[in-house]
């Protein structure tokens, strides 16, 4: 099989939705989870009906059955993975002690990227060419934590140290991949307008997609194991 396969987590709605839309665009068949079939499908509807190969899936990733029985029906269907977005994420305030949103972030934001990607990497190196994308998000660089205004300020605990995290596994997987066609890379997609970033956010949904698709369609020359934001490298 030539055609490329993506999935997308958290693709109902948000940055999910629109590296869909974008992804589809280019040709790309995008699997999209969301946390209900109903849901996945309402949101693969309309990409359909535009002409993008869209599948609407039930992914809780937070569920290992789920997971399982995604990658059984991966590799039945289509036999490889060449593209894998880790973008579902949370925002719980856990400032003031609140343990329990601390867990609850670091279950969505970093304990399932990583039981997904595991779970799917013997598929995605059947891949000619495969891409993983962490949507992280500069709040987890513990550099700009200490010299950047904004980061410092928006900041929650458990969010931010959840993102920092996550880098760790983008750095972890690219270095364990080295020798193989599969790039890693982690993914700022900026203080977009969305439910989670809000209305007074700085840029669009259309602009903060961008990152994970380019670190998603990066060709043999891009890097693996960096962070990156609109072409940029950003520090850990």
């Amino acid at each position: 099989m030539t055609q490329k396969i993506a999935l997308v987590t958290g693709a109902n709605r948000g940055l999910g939705l629109e590296i869909s839309k974008q992804l589809g665009a280019l040709g790309i068949t995008v699997l999209m989870g969301a946390r209900t079939l109903s849901s996945a499908e309402a949101a693969a509807k309309p990409l359909s009906a535009s002409g993008i190969d869209a599948v609407g899936i039930q992914l809780e990733v937070t569920n290992k059955d789920d997971i399982e029985a995604l990658a059984e029906w991966i590799d039945r269907r289509y036999g490889k993975l060449d593209i894998l977005i880790n973008n579902a994420g949370i925002v719980l305030r856990s400032s003031g002690g609140n343990l329990d949103a601390f867990r609850q972030t670091f279950e969505v934001n970093t304990f399932a990227p990583f039981l997904l990607t595991e779970s799917l990497l013997p598929l995605l190196l059947k891949s000619e060419a495969g891409r993983i994308v962490n949507q992280s998000s500069a709040i987890g660089s513990i550099t700009l934590m200490h010299t950047n205004e904004t980061v410092r300020k928006l900041g929650d605990p458990a969010y931010a140290a959840s993102k920092a995290a996550l880098n760790m596994l983008t750095a972890y997987w690219a270095q364990k991949l080295e020798g193989t066609p599969l790039k890693v890379n982690s993914a700022h997609p900026g203080l977009v307008q969305t439910d989670m970033g809000g209305a007074n956010a700085e840029i669009p949904v259309e602009e903060g997609a961008k990152t994970a698709v380019a670190l998603a369609t990066i060709d043999a020359d891009g890097p693996s194991g960096q962070f990156y934001y609109m072409g940029q490298p950003l520090p850990w």
